[in-house]
């Protein structure tokens, strides 16, 4: 897989919520070394994650 190439795995939505983004930061730390990345949007009051392998 070519490395500028990142594969969308999945993307969930939730009510918006200020600790989304510890959680997001926590897992992008955490599973940094399995190749995945994790995304998070926010659009008016849903916010989504979105798992990327890279």
């Amino acid at each position: 897989m070519n490395e500028d190439t990142l594969k969308l795995l999945a993307i969930k939505e939730f009510n918006e919520s200020e600790d989304l983004y510890l959680i997001v930061d926590f897992l992008n730390k955490a599973l940094k070394d399995k190749n995945l990345i994790f995304g998070i949007r926010k659009k008016d009051s849903k916010m989504s994650v979105s798992i990327y392998e890279a």
